[in-house]
């Protein structure tokens, strides 16, 4: 590789993690209180899915058995 190639691949890098670096700083970063509640509903509306798609997959494992027997 030559010199100018790698001075190329080198400042090629640089810019893009000075681009990534200007990304992040227009992130807007949620506060704890805020956090802290959309985990909480994350958790919630998660456990409530499992719930259901249990009771689904209970249901129809029941009627194919019936339909077995």
């Amino acid at each position: 590789m030559s010199d100018k190639a790698a001075k190329t691949e080198k400042k090629a890098k640089s810019s893009f993690f000075k681009g990534l670096k200007g990304e992040f700083k227009k992130i807007i970063w949620t506060d704890k209180k805020t956090l802290v509640k959309q985990t909480i509903a994350v958790l919630l509306i998660s456990a409530i899915l499992c719930v259901i798609i249990t009771l689904v997959d209970s249901g129809a494992l029941a009627l194919v058995d019936l339909m077995i027997k």
